[in-house]
């Protein structure tokens, strides 16, 4: 299994911390996001290679970061080519972008870059080999005005996800999409047809909401620490609170 951490964005609602520097790269209780992700991602046995896709903007700022940074496993920095939040391709682009790229025809896991969690992605890719299907990861926000803000999942009683939302006006769960999702090498090809027809598409919940009605797809929740870097209030939140 590959893993793929998006990274390509511009943080815009983050200026003027984000204009030289990516957000993955800020630091959270003594490291960079990325390197807390990397710390996670550590306890998986089935993740062989990991790609980092940032843009031309940032590319070099990872690149620098990689060459102080020891970890087992391989890490490729990936250029996706753009130079603006105006031409960036979004996070489906992103994954496509490497999955054509590097040739990749297998389980993927991927990650969002702004994403900081206490949950063990052991036992995510546990569940994930059990299930033998495709895995999102959700956390419970408990409240439904903020789960108006993410993309909100509906689940059955086996755990499987029976609908997917993103910023719904009237949510029907406070089941939040965390951005990490475990795919198949069937569903990975999916998404490659997915975005080849609908290139525009940004969000990689647009793609869940197309995969679950063609195939099963299962629902991994937790209620332990889960923080979406998205504004500063969040990163101060994150700064302030998160335990690793």
């Amino acid at each position: 299994m590959k893993a793929i951490i998006l990274a390509a964005g511009y943080a815009t609602r983050l200026y003027p911390l984000t204009q030289n520097q990516p957000k993955p790269l800020l630091e959270v209780q003594g490291k960079p996001i990325v390197t807390h992700l990397l710390d996670k991602i550590k306890d998986m046995t089935l993740i062989d290679h990991i790609y980092i896709v940032t843009n031309d903007k940032f590319h070099q700022h990872f690149e620098t970061w990689k060459n102080t940074f020891k970890y087992d496993t391989p890490i490729t920095i990936v250029n996706d080519k753009t130079t603006s939040n105006e031409d960036r391709l979004g996070s489906l682009g992103d994954v496509n972008f490497v999955l054509e790229q590097e040739n990749i025809d297998e389980d993927i896991m991927v990650v969002a870059g702004d994403n900081l969690f206490q949950f063990s992605l052991a036992d995510l890719e546990q569940f994930y080999q059990e299930k033998k299907k495709s895995v999102v990861a959700l956390y419970d926000v408990k409240d439904q005005e903020l789960a108006k803000l993410y993309g909100i999942v509906a689940v059955d009683e086996n755990n499987k996800m029976i609908e997917f939302e993103e910023k719904p006006p009237q949510p029907k769960s406070t089941l939040a999409s965390t951005g990490i999702y475990l795919y198949t090498k069937e569903a990975t090809k999916e998404l490659k047809e997915f975005v080849n027809q609908f290139p525009n598409t940004d969000k990689a919940g647009n793609f869940l909401e197309h995969l679950h009605k063609k195939e099963d797809v299962f629902c991994f929740t937790t209620d332990k620490q889960w923080i979406d870097i998205g504004n500063k209030e969040q990163l101060e939140l994150a700064q302030q609170n998160f335990k690793p």
